[in-house]
């Protein structure tokens, strides 16, 4: 997502490195290309020129700082001006009782996997979530809910499927929740292909009947400037009090979401990034914008792995990766918990200046097909030779290539690196030069053990604090070195 848009705002900005200040006729260029590149990302065109009047406004001001370089200010400039097109600040749920939460939409936006998610998240937050299935018109919609709903362990409320009458549906659902100690309900309602005045009209009756703490819109980030003209509609017919962008992981050009905050002037307060349950964030505007402009959003990928991550089963493998007692088990622990992270692409995607370095890493280090096959071969060593993986001779290695479907010059790849691997971390000084180099960024000092005056100690190796480090990239304003 905003893949295309990043590059070509980077190419903009390549316009003033050089320059001794920024001036009337470098900003015109410059914003000449981020204008069409803007509205090649599906930018809506009255969104596209306000944001460029906004830019160039502050860039001539009196706000431009003589002491900051003119390609350093004008990306300060557009991260603010990104983040104020984005909605500025996140803005929570208002989930104050009764809470209920209707959520409305095209078919195909992902609607019902968007409830069981939001469902998943909120028990998280150790809410007591339920599920009411009010789509009628689509039966394998309330199947869909009821398999998501038990996938999660949340209770969930599915109507005869013969019932058309969805008020009715939803009173019975209100009396069904009295007895299931749930501190919020949502609503999976009906869509259609195009938004049309029977589907309206029935979202009123409902609307009004529930009359609900928020109306949530769940757009598809890949369906351009409609979908900016489908979040008017909706708003106009039932006041919706917020978006959630759903498939935010695609490859589209990602205007839907720099729109609709504008033209609607509602938040979008979620956004879906991946098909699993689990992926499904809050939406932060500045940390967005960050990763727009290839900045990253350390934040956020400190949140992902915190979650993700068994601390102590981190702190094991660390102290054995310490004592040089690393084996294949090990390994196998640690492969298990890189992909629990998800597709790397995605997590490096978080690091800043790492959309440009990326190009620079061999397509295979990010395979995760190539991840598979190495797990494979590791299954196929017995436990002695997991161990002891300097005793897997020639025969072995035939047997365990024929066990893992692969063939010997993989295994023989695997054990190399493995070898190589396990000599570097053997080094005490190979192994102290890593982790001081990690210690630089901000917040792994103190993961690592840092002291005082920047030192690293690497008995003191502290797995506990990944989950402090969002508190500390993330305070109020913070992420920006302006």
């Amino acid at each position: 997502m905003f893949n295309s848009l990043s590059d070509s705002l980077d190419t903009a900005f390549k316009n003033f490195r050089g320059q001794g200040k920024i001036s009337e006729k470098n900003i015109t260029d410059a914003l000449r290309e981020v204008r069409l590149a803007l509205l090649e990302a599906d930018v809506d065109y009255s969104v596209a020129k306000l944001f460029i009047k906004n830019v160039k406004e502050q860039a001539l001001g009196e706000k431009v700082m003589k002491s900051v370089k003119p390609s350093e200010q004008i990306v300060k400039i557009f991260h603010d001006q990104l983040t104020a097109l984005l909605g500025g600040d996140n803005e929570p749920l208002d989930l104050t009782p009764p809470a209920r939460i209707m959520m409305v939409g095209l078919n195909g936006a992902g609607k019902t996997t968007t409830c069981a998610k939001l469902a998943a998240r909120l028990k998280k937050e150790g809410r007591r979530p339920l599920l009411v299935a009010c789509d009628l018109y689509r039966p394998a919609a309330i199947d869909q809910l009821a398999t998501l709903a038990k996938q999660i362990d949340v209770p969930v409320y599915t109507p005869d499927p013969s019932e058309t009458d969805l008020v009715k549906v939803a009173k019975d659902a209100l009396k069904w929740a009295d007895g299931q100690n749930g501190t919020l309900i949502i609503f999976d309602t009906a869509g259609r292909q195009e938004v049309d005045e029977k589907l309206i009209g029935e979202l009123k009756e409902l609307h009004t009947f529930l009359a609900p703490k928020e109306t949530l819109l769940v757009a598809d980030a890949a369906t351009g400037q409609q979908a900016v003209s489908v979040a008017s509609h909706f708003d106009e017919a039932v006041g919706i009090t917020g978006i959630i962008l759903s498939k935010l992981d695609g490859d589209a050009r990602g205007g839907a979401a720099l729109s609709m905050r504008t033209i609607t002037g509602k938040p979008i307060k979620y956004s879906g990034d991946g098909e699993k349950i689990e992926d499904f964030t809050e939406f932060h505007p500045e940390r967005m914008a960050g990763r727009i402009l290839d900045m990253g959003d350390v934040v956020s990928m400190v949140e992902h792995v915190a979650g993700k991550i068994d601390e102590k089963e981190a702190m094991i493998s660390a102290e054995r990766m310490q004592s040089g007692k690393f084996d294949f088990n090990d390994f196998l622990s640690q492969m298990k918990m890189i992909r629990s992270l998800g597709p790397l692409d995605g997590l490096l995607n978080m690091l800043p200046g790492m959309k440009k370095l990326k190009k620079q890493i061999p397509a295979d280090a990010l395979n995760t097909d190539k991840m598979k096959h190495m797990e494979a071969i590791v299954l196929s060593m017995t436990p002695k030779e997991r161990t002891r993986p300097e005793i897997i001779k020639g025969t072995r290695r035939k047997r365990i290539a024929k066990g893992s479907g692969t063939s010997v010059l993989e295994v023989n790849r695997l054990l190399k690196q493995f070898g190589e691997m396990r000599k570097m971390m053997r080094s005490k000084g190979k192994m102290k030069q890593m982790m001081e180099q990690m210690g630089g960024m901000e917040g792994m000092g103190d993961m690592l053990g840092g002291g005082k005056g920047g030192e690293l100690n690497m008995d003191d190796l502290d797995m506990s604090k990944l989950g402090d480090m969002s508190k500390k990239f993330g305070g109020k304003g913070g992420g920006l070195p302006f």
